[in-house]
């Protein structure tokens, strides 16, 4: 269960559009979360950005920011 403190307002981010190709590989990346249990579904409506990063080899590496919710 996520605590949120008192003071905590929600915030959406903005919305970036993803490439076809990105957005199963994040829907991709989300079913592996889950089914190891590493995260859960929340009811609460706050967003956390998600986009890719470039790495050396070429590939790309899915980078989720949140650091909102972590203050």
């Amino acid at each position: 269960m996520v605590e949120v403190k008192k003071e905590f307002v929600l915030e959406k981010e903005k919305v970036y559009l993803l490439s076809r190709k990105e957005r199963k590989e994040v829907c991709e990346f989300i079913k592996e979360q889950l089914r190891k249990r590493y995260v859960k579904p929340l009811k609460l409506p706050q967003t956390a950005l998600v986009f890719f990063v470039g790495k050396k080899s070429r590939k790309k590496r899915i980078v989720q920011d949140y650091r909102y919710l972590n203050n």
